[in-house]
């Protein structure tokens, strides 16, 4: 079951990544934490700047994860 909502994310955020484009601020906080570190270094300050204003209403859950994958971007 764990493997299969894994793999939904997966392709979900793919084809969210696709299409979005710069867009961050259409995507769900799991999708930006996911593609941390893939962002193309022109949309990199709109990336961060989109994460960085959901800081504070992520889950514990997201916060850990932003926080071992923030190194990805920088």
């Amino acid at each position: 079951m764990l493997k299969f909502f894994t793999i939904l994310l997966s392709s979900l955020l793919l084809i969210s990544f696709l299409y979005a484009k710069e867009n961050f601020s259409e995507m769900s906080t799991q999708e930006l934490i996911s593609i941390m570190g893939y962002v193309k270094k022109e949309n990199v300050q709109e990336f961060k700047k989109e994460l960085q204003s959901r800081v504070s209403s992520m889950s514990q859950s997201e916060k850990k994860t932003y926080e071992k994958n923030i190194k990805k971007i920088k």
